[in-house]
């Protein structure tokens, strides 16, 4: 099956076309047909697109919404004579699987898209009004170009996590409010932190309920989860994104009377302080620089910059604090697992998080840590150290096409 792969937020879409099926899924021979990312949607759109066995392309169009975007895609992977040999016809692709960002607490993994299914994601905006809408447009955009006889499946970043005990995904708010308005722990980033969870057990050829880690997804949105028996137990992001750990632009956690002082202090509306906390805090509020780990270490290391520098420490202060919580949660786990855009690539980052962990057993070994950028996948603690270290690249774009097939295929996304 050619699946393709659709990524779609407000102005920015991520696809890959991926050909799998059962036994391909069995033998892990899937192949990665197309992938591209197209940004500033809305006007002159950026498209950077690349088809196996040829050169990566960039071009720009004129991409006014998700439904031109889309069927630039797919015009451009099926009838360009840009795309891949396997596909030569809007007829090649066979299904398509869409990242859809909250699912609620009615879906627990991956279902097939129906009218249903569409009326409940529909009543999901409430929860995630930045992300679901730009989701159902992808949906709706797929269908009218590929008509409804094409298969398409949901994978919820929500799903994993449905998992949680009561004791993990409620807050200490008078219950009424989870009863009336479903306000409790989500999490987020599941495809991720599953996908990890995955490799792990396939590295350590060990079944799923066996495996006990911490997962680290740390990008310019960061989460840690932590699993038990192959399921998720706690996670950091809770009923929005915004808690937990410090990310890019988003505060994580703080103490919610804050809100109220700076309302009074600096007159700001509850939209503003939301901006705040979501597109102003984070690495870049605290830098006064970027939300870039990249550039961030740059200034730490070249010009000594303090802000840099301290928002560097606190980013991995709170990490290790989440570790620890979850080393409890979990009664004590086999491994911390890094991925993300900077837990993949960047080993300093990784090396001053662990800095503190000896005690429990990780012992590093730094130029290991040190080979591992780029897409590596390894251990990065020493042999024989009680607790062991890995980077795993995150691969969400291939589990989504994992689990569209396996819906499609036999009704069962679970891995």
């Amino acid at each position: 099956m050619n699946i393709l792969v659709l990524n779609c937020g407000s102005s920015t879409v991520k696809f890959q076309i991926i050909s799998t099926d059962l036994e391909k899924i069995a033998n892990n021979n899937d192949r990665r047909l197309v992938r591209g990312v197209i940004e500033h949607i809305g006007g002159e759109a950026i498209c950077t697109m690349e088809a196996e066995n040829k050169p990566k392309s960039r071009t720009t169009a004129q991409l006014r919404d998700l439904r031109s975007t889309v069927d630039f895609i797919l015009r451009w992977a099926c009838a360009s004579g840009e795309g891949p040999e396997d596909i030569r016809s809007i007829s090649d692709i066979h299904a398509v699987g869409h990242r859809v960002v909250h699912g609620g607490e009615r879906f627990t993994q991956s279902v097939m898209i129906n009218d249903d299914v569409l009326k409940s994601l529909d009543d999901c905006i409430d929860l995630a009004p930045l992300h679901n809408p730009a989701n159902i447009k992808g949906i709706i955009a797929s269908r009218d170009l590929l008509g409804k006889a094409i298969p398409q499946v949901s994978v919820f970043d929500t799903a994993f996590h449905q998992t949680l005990p009561e004791h993990a995904f409620l807050y200490a708010l008078p219950y009424q409010l989870y009863r009336r308005h479903k306000v409790r722990r989500y999490g987020f980033h599941g495809t991720s932190h599953r996908y990890v969870a995955y490799r792990y057990r396939t590295i350590r050829d060990i079944p799923r309920d066996q495996v006990t880690i911490i997962t680290i997804h740390l990008g310019n949105g960061c989460s840690a989860t932590a699993i038990k028996g192959g399921n998720s137990i706690d996670t950091s992001m809770g009923m929005t994104p915004l808690e937990g750990l410090v990310m890019g632009t988003r505060s994580g956690d703080i103490d919610p009377s804050i809100l109220d002082f700076l309302a009074t202090k600096e007159g700001l509306t509850s939209h503003e302080l939301e901006s705040l906390l979501n597109k102003q805090s984070g690495l870049l509020g605290i830098s006064g620089l970027t939300n870039d780990m990249r550039e961030l270490l740059e200034e730490a290391h070249e010009n000594k910059d303090r802000r840099a520098i301290l928002a560097i420490t606190i980013f991995c202060y709170r990490v290790r604090k989440y570790i620890g919580a979850y080393l409890a949660a979990t009664g004590g786990t086999d491994a911390i697992i890094f991925t993300g855009g900077i837990g993949e690539n960047a080993p300093e980052i990784r090396s001053q998080i662990c800095e503190g962990l000896n005690w429990m057993g990780l012992e590093i070994d730094q130029s290991r840590n040190m080979e591992l950028t780029g897409g590596s996948e390894g251990s990065f603690s020493k042999p024989g150290s009680r607790l062991t270290a890995y980077v795993i690249p995150t691969d969400e774009e291939l589990l989504i096409a994992r689990d569209t097939a396996r819906c499609v295929l036999k009704g069962d996304p679970k891995a």
